[in-house]
């Protein structure tokens, strides 16, 4: 229904976002692979959400939101409070079916793409 409202442009226009979003995920999953961490996840579904990337660096269990956008600011800012209790949420479902759940930290992170710049990574951003 609603697309029908929107016509073809903005199919179009939610099409390359979708696109971008999912290019920028890629990016950040290979940018931090770069820094040390093991990709575990990307777009990890869960009934309270999805998380963009689950990483982990030892016992350190990392959520990651990936937001492309023009500037650092942008990026964070982009993250809302509800973005946020989502992503908490969902993380606690992904660790409940961890074995070493006793043993790992969780951290939030945001990874920022940037046009012509290299990503951005923001540990512990919430």
């Amino acid at each position: 229904m609603a697309d029908m409202k929107l016509g073809a442009g903005g199919r179009l226009k939610r099409q390359k976002a979708w696109r971008r979003g999912h290019v920028a995920e890629y990016l950040a999953a290979a940018f931090l692979m770069l820094k040390g961490y093991r990709i575990l996840a990307i777009r990890h579904r869960t009934k309270l959400g999805e998380i963009d990337i689950v990483a982990r660096k030892g016992d350190l269990a990392v959520f990651v939101e990936v937001k492309a956008r023009r500037g650092e600011q942008e990026a964070i800012d982009a993250v809302s409070f509800s973005a946020q209790r989502r992503i908490r949420g969902a993380s606690d479902l992904w660790l409940a079916r961890q074995p070493d759940f006793a043993r790992l930290s969780q951290r939030y992170d945001i990874v920022a793409i940037l046009p012509g710049r290299w990503p951005r990574h923001f540990p512990d951003a919430f």
